[in-house]
């Protein structure tokens, strides 16, 4: 569900217009997170995924940032009501599939699914499926686990206006752990006060992450 924004009441019309015309319009933004508590909790007994629990803050935090919502449809820019999240998956073999996480209010449905959805991408032999990658209501995730990187940059199509996100390495910082995050997207839909709202609120549900 969603709707198409009216261009021309839009603030950003000329922004949008502008940046549709370069060569290269995305942007990518690398920094860290605090992950203490998510990684404290998902030590416990019956703790929660560490993997998911990032993934459910992100797309709560991606579907809380309105820009992070929007997609562009031909000439004209569509907004979800919120989106779901698509993340790699490392399988035995050493290559990966894409597992898709639908949108879920609650982590106890979101991790039900997840961890079914996990292991389906982990045993496949299939790279995508189509019909859902076709879906632009999924972020697109992928997970750097080996790597405490300060930037990165994604294969992108030129017009692809879904916004990638990816995780690396935790590491400890005294008492703290933290996390890289890179965050790339389509400039004609996405400026930097964006990113550090979606930031903000990403960081915030990692400091008290759900298990129910």
């Amino acid at each position: 569900m969603g709707h198409y924004i009216d261009l021309d009441r839009w603030a950003r019309r000329e922004h949008f217009l502008l940046f549709r015309g370069y060569d290269r319009p995305h942007f990518s933004v690398a920094t860290e997170v605090d992950v203490t508590a998510l990684y404290e909790a998902s030590r416990r007994p019956q703790g929660p995924s560490f993997f998911l629990g990032t993934l459910f803050a992100a797309m709560h935090a991606a579907s809380a940032t309105e820009a992070f919502r929007l997609r562009i449809r031909g000439e004209r820019v569509w907004c979800h009501d919120m989106v779901a999240i698509g993340c790699t998956v490392l399988r035995p073999d050493r290559t990966f599939g894409f597992g898709y996480f639908p949108h879920e209010s609650t982590f106890a449905a979101f991790a039900e699914q997840g961890r079914a959805e996990a292991e389906r991408a982990r045993a496949g032999t299939a790279l995508l499926d189509d019909a859902r990658e076709e879906d632009d209501a999924y972020l697109h995730g992928t997970v750097l686990p080996w790597i405490r990187f300060t930037s990165f940059t994604n294969a992108l199509r030129r017009e692809d206006s879904v916004p990638k996100l990816v995780f690396g390495k935790r590491s400890a910082a005294g008492a703290a752990w933290r996390m890289p995050v890179a965050v790339e997207v389509h400039h004609a839909l996405v400026d930097g006060i964006d990113v550090g709202e979606f930031m903000e609120r990403f960081q915030d549900l990692l400091a008290q992450p759900r298990q129910g």
